[in-house]
């Protein structure tokens, strides 16, 4: 089953496509205090729901690239249905291969929950810092582990136990880099109960619909088995934060 089909299913349903509520998303974007006028990038943006609610708030102009066919369209449709089109411009494409005109030129870049781009943690704060301007703001949203995860888990999430770190690690690479820690956030037991909860729902309502399409048994069996992932050890050991940088 192609990959972004898989995910596009799963996700029908959420707002903000990864583990933090909208209200926690709102109250990060207020603590913002972008200029008028400003730039800002948000690489992997799904359905541009972080742009939109960024260009309510600040009198901003913005850039979305997400290389999934099927939420680019769902992130059209949101920002035409909220006015934005003027503010905010969208790119079906590969962030990692995007290139602003000039380097330090943006006021804010971000990445949230979409760190495979750039190949990690790291190289994700590497590359957006080099974006944006002296001052300016680099937002991730990054997975953490908050106990060593069971190897069962990872055999059946199909992860390495090196692919994240601990929350306090996620914040050091970034100091490290030279960056200057402002804030995180991070996600609840709900938050992340209803993030998954949602895909759960989303599968089966779509298998009831949709009984003929070939991709049905493999939507089922692979979501079936990360939603036991999650309640047997997903919930205890992974956690979920956004990590907001200054740019000296």
């Amino acid at each position: 089953m192609d990959m972004w089909k898989y995910f596009g299913i799963t996700h029908t349903d959420h707002t903000v496509m990864n583990p933090m509520s909208l209200a926690k998303t709102r109250e990060l974007i207020d603590l913002l205090h972008l200029p008028d006028g400003a730039r800002v990038l948000d690489v992997g943006c799904g359905k541009a729901e972080f742009l939109c609610l960024v260009a309510e708030r600040y009198k901003v102009t913005g850039m979305g690239l997400d290389l999934s066919a099927i939420t680019f369209k769902e992130a059209r449709k949101n920002v035409a249905a909220r006015e934005l089109t003027d503010r905010i411009e969208l790119l079906n494409m590969d962030g990692g291969k995007y290139e602003p005109d000039q380097e330090e030129s943006l006021d804010m870049a971000s990445c949230i929950g979409a760190s495979w781009v750039y190949q990690g943690h790291q190289r994700t704060l590497k590359a957006l810092s080099k974006m944006v301007k002296p001052g300016g703001l680099v937002l991730v949203g990054e997975p953490f582990w908050k106990i060593a995860p069971d190897p069962e888990y990872l055999r059946l999430t199909e992860q390495e136990a090196d692919a994240y770190e601990p929350h306090p690690n996620n914040v050091q690479i970034g100091v490290d880099l030279g960056l200057t820690f402002l804030y995180s956030v991070v996600s609840s037991d709900d938050d992340w109960d209803r993030y998954e909860g949602l895909q759960w729902q989303a599968a089966e309502r779509y298998a009831t619909a949709h009984p003929d399409d070939p991709d049905v048994e493999v939507l089922l069996r692979t979501m079936r088995k990360n939603r036991d992932a999650y309640l047997r050890w997903g919930r205890d050991c992974l956690g979920w934060a956004m990590y907001l940088f200054r740019k000296p």
